[in-house]
């Protein structure tokens, strides 16, 4: 909860705080796309993403936020606003915004490549959610990913309590997590749970700080 005595209150103009919103979002997108990328590199490489990570946030002035790989960033407001950001630098000098926005493309791409090479008949996707404990899914990363998965005819079913509906994107949903993880080669998890401890054999995930 936050003391509202704490919240520091700047005046601006329309234009000004819309350009906050914008850059604050593109920022926090960045941070996720560069450990991301930091993960890839890891990965391809054979080394331990999780203690260049821990190493690295020992800087201060770099610090824990925002360093958990994942899938990509998602959600309603980051991929809005880092492409807005973009269009609103089309005759402005810019690289870097334009490499968060295709970054985060790359991202799903990586993933969804490391998942065929295990050459699965059937991907089963754990969960829709952005994060662990969370009930939206609303422009999740994973979707990307399974997108992606689609287009190499890749069979996709979906573990999502929350949903009631029985398919998802022209994907079957699955409400019993046994029967699902039966029916799954690969198991692809954003943000790993306790429940997956129990078929970790068959999970995907890239989520460093959650799994251990």
């Amino acid at each position: 909860m936050i003391n509202k005595e704490d919240v520091e209150i700047k005046f601006m103009n329309s234009t000004e705080a819309e350009a906050v919103k914008l850059f604050a979002n593109t920022y926090l997108a960045l941070r996720v796309s560069y450990f991301n990328e930091l993960d890839t590199y890891a990965e391809m490489k054979g080394l331990n993403a999780k203690d260049i990570i821990d190493g690295i946030c020992l800087d201060p002035r770099i610090g824990t936020h925002y360093n958990n790989p994942s899938f990509g960033y998602g959600g309603y407001c980051l991929p809005k606003d880092t492409k807005q950001l973009l269009a609103n630098f089309n005759d402005v000098p810019q690289n870097l915004i334009r490499a968060i926005v295709r970054s985060n493309i790359t991202r799903k791409k990586h993933i969804a490549n490391e998942v065929l090479q295990k050459n699965p008949e059937v991907v089963g996707v754990y969960r829709l959610t952005m994060k662990a404990e969370s009930d939206n899914f609303r422009f999740s990363a994973i979707q990307g990913v399974i997108d992606r998965l689609k287009e190499e005819d890749v069979e996709i079913i979906i573990y999502e309590p929350t949903m009631k509906e029985k398919e998802f994107n022209g994907c079957e949903v699955v409400n019993d997590f046994k029967e699902f993880s039966e029916k799954s080669d690969v198991i692809l998890a954003n943000r790993y749970e306790d429940k997956l401890f129990e078929v970790r054999e068959k999970v995907y995930t890239r989520d460093l700080f959650k799994r251990d």
